[in-house]
């Protein structure tokens, strides 16, 4: 299992969130789970630079924090979907609004990251 280097810190929001969000697909995850993308190999396919370890894991995560619930079907072969819980319902305007801030600014903040990488 995987053991954090850095000590958790839970002292504000900003520290939760961190822990809840932080991670390269999770905010992609929420948004492609509650645009309909309700099986893993959908997310596989909606997300293809992700590997597929790295997504179960971080939907593990999710799962764990209470923002998807994992729906397992008893069928052959066994069939899995997730969905939005409740509270992950509470996350979305938010995840919109970060989107819509990065497409107003995705040109600037595009310049910016490829010049921060040259450096």
């Amino acid at each position: 299992m995987y053991e954090k280097k850095t000590p958790m810190t839970l002292y504000c929001g900003l520290d939760i969130i961190g822990e809840v969000l932080y991670g390269k697909w999770k905010i992609r995850l929420l948004y492609f789970i509650d645009k309909g993308s309700l099986r893993p190999s959908d997310l596989q396919r909606k997300i293809p630079d992700a590997s597929p370890r790295v997504l179960f894991a971080q939907l593990k995560e999710l799962e764990a924090h209470g923002l998807v619930t994992r729906i397992s079907f008893p069928e052959v072969p066994p069939r899995v979907e997730y969905r939005i819980s409740g509270l992950g319902q509470t996350l979305l305007p938010i995840i919109s609004a970060l989107g819509e801030w990065g497409d107003k600014n995705q040109d600037y903040l595009r310049k910016k990251i490829v010049e921060a990488v040259k450096k």
